[in-house]
């Protein structure tokens, strides 16, 4: 029997920590599952798929708990992870968050320079990898942390510790996320950051309205995002629901995945409806028991034709790692067929403006920054607690009172938020933020390049794809193509294959501004005629076959 929450479900306020919320789910629905996967996602660790109910993953979580215990990890401490999406990661991520020790999601994408460059700056004191991420970790400077195998014994924390418990005001994980700058910044999440977002993700309503039981939350998306480890795992927590976290998306798995785990409720990102639309029709793509989409930024031509091919309302929302679900914003109330990107109203306890360049309010249904903070006496109250060792960067983005989000937004005369554009210099591909600095600093380096600019330009499957401007340097004798060649591959060596360009561009001389500053919007222009000159070298089969490059094994 299906019971409908009628009324608010409580997390921020109810809770202390996303164990406490697990240990509640345990109480009340013991033998309900909690993480499961069926054998048609052909998990390449699970071939026969895998299911964990509350009681069973509980265990689990306490062997863990007590081992962690007893090595003298505690508050104070960070475990970086290395287990991409699998029952190991829930298990650990609990186990260390019922101790008050902060995880650190590792992208296994990254590159060994780039995980060096997390483990340093997280200042974690243990890496866990499972067998086949071994390679990657041994490749890295780990720097202070140690590395262990899952399964291996723990080594002793270095850290020191000052309790071995979490309350709600703790660091509960620590996300890397690419702004406009160089390297990614750590911005530190609370473990009331978390529970504010499942509660808001729970108490959305209209076509995102949740059940008190049964609700099985299907989600491709990674673990060191907000989205999967906010939304899915502490809101699926928090009704007794179960997680079906898939390492990665499958076009050609994903009916039938959705289908046999028996998804109420599937997550997903803009790139994969239109990657669903262009498959044949399918047994399983009706066989689904979907209630509805939760996927930001769906191109609206895609919008209408997946609602109607597949019978699954789609939602649309906008928060970003530092806002959480103290500002985010939700169409599930709203009626479906918007012209242009909406990302609908905002939540109870958010505070917005739109302002222009000099901080001043934009006229009505003129696009302008998205100012926001929370209701009440602490404008920060929810929000992401800082940027780790960085308080420059961390009240600049405070600059005023209101937190800066970098995305240009309009009121629409429905009344409705709609998403305009970006003013960070960051290229958005497949929901992963990519800093053009960081891309072009590593271009910098490679012989041959005299100057180079990085801009995003439009795909219609990954939204945004990373375009390179590139100077030669004098002398540089390799034909184009040969040479533009050679610089994606040298990219892919430090960088993770979704940051490596997939266009590359020869100029004679970078656009500048008065300023002798890169003329962002100039050269995102200019990139655009590019491609519709077909000027530019096209690199997008290549950059996925550099995805698919197994990463040679380092030294035991």
């Amino acid at each position: 029997m299906w019971w409908w929450c009628m009324g608010r479900i409580e997390v921020l306020g109810r809770y202390q920590s996303p164990f406490d919320v697990f240990s509640a789910a345990v109480a009340r629905r013991s033998a309900s599952p909690f993480l499961l996967a069926p054998s048609s996602a052909e998990l390449a660790y699970a071939r026969d798929g895998f299911r964990f109910a509350y009681g069973e993953a509980e265990r689990a979580v306490s062997t863990l708990r007590a081992d962690f215990a007893a090595a003298g990890y505690g508050r104070g401490a960070r475990v970086a992870l290395l287990l991409d999406n699998r029952p190991e990661f829930f298990f650990h991520w609990l186990s260390l968050n019922a101790l008050g020790v902060s995880i650190v999601p590792i992208n296994p994408d990254l590159q060994p320079d780039e995980l060096s460059y997390q483990l340093e700056k997280s200042k974690a004191d243990l890496l866990v990898a499972t067998r086949d991420r071994m390679p990657l970790a041994r490749r890295a400077d780990l720097g202070r942390a140690r590395l262990i195998e899952v399964g291996e014994p723990i080594p002793a924390c270095a850290s020191p510790v000052t309790a071995q418990a979490g309350a709600a005001d703790h660091e509960c994980a620590l996300l890397f996320t690419s702004g406009s700058t160089a390297k990614p910044k750590a911005c530190i999440l609370s473990n009331r950051y978390f529970l504010g977002i499942a509660d808001w993700y729970v108490n959305q309503g209209g076509a995102a309205a949740v059940r008190e039981e049964g609700e099985i939350n299907l989600t491709p998306l990674p673990m060191f995002h907000m989205n999967a480890l906010g939304c899915s795992v502490v809101g699926m927590m928090a009704l007794g629901g179960a997680v079906v976290p898939l390492d990665r998306f499958s076009a050609n798995r994903w009916w039938a995945s959705v289908a046999d785990s028996g998804a109420t409720i599937v997550h997903c990102l803009g790139v994969i409806p239109a990657i669903l639309l262009q498959l044949p029709v399918s047994e399983a793509e009706r066989r689904h028991s979907a209630r509805f989409a939760f996927a930001p930024a769906v191109d609206v031509r895609h919008r209408a034709i997946f609602e109607e091919r597949y019978g699954i309302p789609i939602v649309d929302a906008w928060a970003m790692t530092e806002t959480g679900g103290a500002a985010a914003t939700t169409t599930a109330k709203e009626p479906r067929g918007f012209p242009s990107r909406c990302i609908g109203r905002p939540a109870d306890n958010m505070v917005f403006r739109l302002a222009d360049d000099e901080g001043r309010d934009v006229a009505a249904g003129q696009p302008g920054e998205l100012l926001v903070r929370s209701k009440g006496p602490d404008p920060r109250l929810g929000f992401f607690s800082g940027y780790l060792d960085d308080p420059v960067n961390t009240e600049d983005a405070w600059k005023d009172g209101w937190f800066h989000t970098g995305d240009y937004v309009y009121v629409g005369p429905d009344g409705l938020l709609y998403f305009f554009d970006r003013k960070k210099s960051i290229v958005r591909r497949s929901g992963e933020n990519i800093a053009v600095l960081e891309v072009e600093s590593t271009l910098q380096k490679l012989d041959g390049v005299e100057a180079t600019a990085v801009t995003p330009v439009p795909d219609d499957l990954r939204g945004e794809e990373v375009f390179a401007f590139v100077v030669k340097s004098p002398g540089t004798a390799a034909d184009d193509r040969t040479f533009a060649e050679a610089i994606v591959r040298g990219a892919a060596e430090t960088l993770a294959y979704h940051k490596v360009p997939a266009y590359v561009s020869f100029i004679d001389a970078l656009p500048l501004s008065p300023t002798r500053k890169i003329a962002r919007g100039e050269v995102k222009v200019q990139a655009v005629h590019a491609l519709e000159g077909n000027t530019a070298f096209d690199f997008r089969d290549l950059k996925a076959q550099l995805r698919k490059k197994p990463k040679a094994a380092g030294p035991a």
